[in-house]
């Protein structure tokens, strides 16, 4: 599918990709920088008792060479592609893969996307949500918004402690 869309964007701004072209755009996702903030946040997180995971609709293979590529393995219980479920965000069976791995309901779980309409299955699935609006952009008109929203991850620590323990 990443191909296709690379394939798509390419013709869509008329551009001709050689393979070789084509192949270094694609190996790019196997190599994605954390964003400055990323990293020390997590481990805020995970030193408070929390547990981690990743739910992406990444490849199995790029989640891991990208989780590996930024020394984050330590971090994550769990790497949950939606190849596993064969179905991609939004469809409730890719966001059930948490609530399932960790044997929590969906209201013991905090989802943080970086895309909101990410956040709007996330919180049509029914988790308490927080959008990273890295981008500043206005939110997508999909009838459903984040709980919490910040431009980094500085806020998610404060966002986290304002949701109801049980």
């Amino acid at each position: 599918m990443t191909q296709d869309a690379l394939n798509y964007a390419a013709n869509q701004n008329k551009l001709k990709l050689e393979p070789e072209q084509s192949k270094q755009l694609m190996s790019a996702y196997l190599q994605l920088k954390l964003w400055p903030d990323v990293a020390a946040v997590l481990e805020t997180l995970q030193n408070r008792g929390l547990r981690l995971a990743l739910l992406s609709n990444m490849t199995t293979a790029m989640m891991q060479a990208c989780v590996k590529g930024s020394n984050l393995e330590v971090l994550f219980e769990f790497q949950l592609s939606t190849d596993r479920v064969k179905a991609f965000k939004p469809d409730s069976a890719a966001y059930s893969m948490a609530t399932e791995a960790f044997h929590l309901g969906k209201h013991q779980i905090a989802f943080v996307a970086f895309g909101g309409w990410d956040v709007a299955g996330a919180k049509a699935f029914g988790y308490p949500t927080y959008w990273v609006n890295r981008l500043d952009v206005p939110p997508e008109e999909l009838g459903l918004s984040a709980d919490g929203t910040g431009h980094d991850l500085s806020s998610l620590l404060s966002f986290i402690d304002s949701l109801p323990r049980t």
